[in-house]
């Protein structure tokens, strides 16, 4: 139970790492609001799960891409469960795949919007009310992705990806000094709808089979980064990304 006390903000929260991460943050003690998009059954079974728990607990339907969302979100969040410590900017994904020759533009853009300024924004509404405090941890999600380019008609996910982890970095600079934490992950193949969706059983398999680990990653093994992140176990640590991939990286 090292988060008692502790209150945490999960975006994406409804589904794969966005559940198991406020899950895993609450079964540590921390009460946790999450947002979610088009999931609104997923977002309130959660929140069951961990007012089962003992914790406080809300959902919010939010597009993070709005500023505007963003900085209701953060109130609404205060209001349920007071001064948020820890963020978790989960939001993303891919959209749909397309090569780089056939992208309309309103697609790159689209890819960029849903990953990298929703992460901006909702680093900027957090960084508003830690810097008064002096205090606050912000984790960001990036991918493998960023550093292998990602799989076909994938550009504009992984470019997005990849500026994620360039911001978490600055970012990490600018705020570390006012007392403010700032770390990402970046997951390889995890077990989650995304893959559900993007990707083929046999591609899966064949990425599987070539990974150190010799096996998918699951959304509860990148949580529990999440968990040591929020932690003061990771006190020490800024402007890390943390590669979450079973060795499917060092290919």
């Amino acid at each position: 139970m090292e988060l008692i006390g502790k209150r945490a903000l999960v975006m994406g929260g409804a589904s794969g790492i966005g559940k198991a991460s406020s899950l895993a943050l609450a079964k540590e003690g921390a009460d946790v609001v999450l947002t979610y998009w088009s999931s609104s059954t997923e977002a309130e079974e959660v929140v069951a799960q961990i007012r089962a728990m003992g914790r406080k607990a809300q959902a919010i339907k939010a597009d993070l891409t709005d500023s505007a969302v963003a900085e209701q979100v953060f109130a609404e969040a205060e209001q349920a469960i007071g001064d948020i410590d820890t963020v978790f900017a989960n939001a993303g994904g891919l959209i749909q795949r397309c090569r780089v020759v056939d992208m309309p533009l309103e697609l790159w853009q689209q890819g960029m919007n849903l990953n990298l300024t929703s992460t901006f924004l909702v680093c900027q509404a957090a960084l508003k009310r830690m810097e008064a405090r002096k205090r606050g941890t912000i984790i960001t999600m990036s991918s493998l992705a960023a550093f292998d380019g990602g799989g076909p008609g994938s550009s504009h996910y992984a470019s997005a990806k990849a500026a994620v982890a360039t911001f978490t970095r600055a970012l990490a600079k600018e705020v570390g000094p006012l007392g403010i934490r700032v770390n990402g992950i970046a997951p390889g193949l995890i077990a989650t709808r995304f893959h559900d969706t993007f990707n083929t059983p046999a591609n899966r398999q064949a990425i599987a089979d070539r990974t150190p680990a010799k096996r998918e990653g699951e959304p509860e093994d990148v949580a529990n980064v999440v968990v040591f992140l929020a932690s003061e176990r990771a006190a020490f640590l800024a402007g890390e990304i943390i590669q979450v991939n079973g060795g499917l990286g060092l290919y």
